[in-house]
């Protein structure tokens, strides 16, 4: 049975409405997490909302980015809303379907899994779609949304920008189309000059663009003066973290163990998760 409060909501609905409140103005950081400990770690340390990361939780399983099945993703979505009392976007790559009609059935899953929100991209193994094709894609994941969770938030993304930097008024392109579609966020990961994102926000105006932080640059206060509404660091956090671990098992390789005295006391890393 589906547990509703005194208001009618379910605790995802809840989120999902707290979660779109987040993108009507201001700026919100919104980092990822890779699996239920960091998922709550994120939370407990304040943060409003999390997301998750595809390539993070495909590290943890020994296996490459883009090498996960609809099946993994989705019970990792759940472990995240169950661990976590805040919202979670899902990253969801592609949406784990190439046609419109698979798109509408995978985002219904996602949407199942408890998820504020989630990301569709407009590629896949093979490449890129064709603009009108990926736009009909969007249109199917909305049909989705406002089938499943009308609250939630539908991210649409381009990648345009990861395989040609250069390739900026494409991707703005792309994320004006994907607006008009019925996306409620736009999403171009690799934009980085101030001028162009700033281009992007305009673009896409009145509707929330979110950048992707994956090294050291523009603030967060230039980021929210150029009217970026959230920001996200995709699988920086857990390289950030698996960079400690592959450090550390060097100097273990080699003998050493001065390494292990920056690591956090175990009574430290419990009340990390209480």
């Amino acid at each position: 049975m589906i547990e509703r409060g005194s208001n009618g909501l379910t605790v995802h609905d809840e989120q999902r409405k707290r979660f779109r409140t987040m993108h009507e103005r201001g700026c919100f950081v919104m980092p990822n997490a890779w699996d239920a400990g960091s998922a709550r770690l994120l939370q407990n340390l304040g943060f409003g909302a999390i997301a998750s990361s595809s390539a993070g939780l495909a590290w943890t399983l020994g296996r490459a980015d883009y090498d996960l099945t609809c099946d993994t993703v989705v019970n990792h979505l759940v472990s995240l809303c169950a661990a976590s009392s805040i919202p979670v976007n899902a990253d969801f790559e592609d949406g784990f379907a190439r046609e419109p009609e698979s798109m509408v059935k995978n985002v219904l899953r996602a949407l199942d899994a408890g998820v504020a929100g989630l990301s569709i991209e407009d590629r896949n193994r093979a490449g890129f779609f064709e603009p009108a094709f990926a736009t009909e894609r969007i249109k199917a994941a909305r049909v989705a949304v406002d089938q499943a969770a009308p609250a939630a938030i539908l991210v649409a993304r381009t990648e345009l920008l990861l395989s040609d930097p250069s390739a900026v008024t494409p991707a703005i392109d792309r994320l004006v189309a994907f607006a008009e579609a019925g996306a409620d966020c736009l999403f171009a990961p690799g934009v980085r000059a101030a001028a162009d994102i700033a281009a992007m926000v305009r673009a896409v105006a009145p509707k929330p663009l979110n950048v992707l932080i994956s090294k050291p640059g523009l603030t967060f206060a230039e980021l929210e003066g150029l009217g970026v509404r959230r920001i996200s660091v995709g699988g920086a956090l857990a390289r950030v973290g698996w960079a400690a671990v592959l450090a550390a098992a060097e100097g273990l390789r080699e003998g050493s163990f001065d390494v292990l005295a920056g690591a956090l006391p175990h009574e430290r890393m419990n009340g990390l998760f209480t």
